[in-house]
């Protein structure tokens, strides 16, 4: 079994991986990393930000790239449906009022097409 976090280089995304990992603790399961294209310009943020998680976990860590001309709502959905998958998580930005009428594209997308449950982080509030 597995939970999924879907990475962007944002404070949302970052925040996304952290409870990925306490969530993949909870469970006492690997946790996936799905990340941009391999070779985009956020690739070495993206490994930055892998490392640290397998220094602080004792869990599996694996990483998948999106693939061709697909989106990161189609490969999280497909992950969905993967036997392995039990969680989604995602980070959302927060938004102002008229914004909060409307989710990104992408989150709204996960959220309404996954088969597994969803789990929606957004970054702590700045000090």
């Amino acid at each position: 079994m597995s939970v999924v976090v879907g990475w962007v280089p944002t404070e949302a995304g970052r925040a996304a991986l952290r409870h990925a990992v306490r969530e993949a603790e909870l469970r006492s399961t690997d946790l996936v990393v799905l990340g941009s294209e391999p070779g985009a310009e956020d690739e070495g943020e993206l490994h930055a930000d892998v490392e640290l998680l397998r220094a602080s976990t004792t869990r599996e860590v694996s990483v998948r790239h999106l693939t061709g001309d697909r989106d990161a709502a189609d490969e999280l959905v497909d992950l969905s449906f993967e036997e392995s998958t039990e969680l989604i998580v995602l980070g959302v930005r927060r938004r102002s009022p008229v914004g909060k009428l409307l989710l990104g594209s992408t989150s709204q997308r996960v959220l309404l097409e996954a088969r597994c449950p969803v789990t929606a982080v957004k970054p702590p509030l700045p000090a």
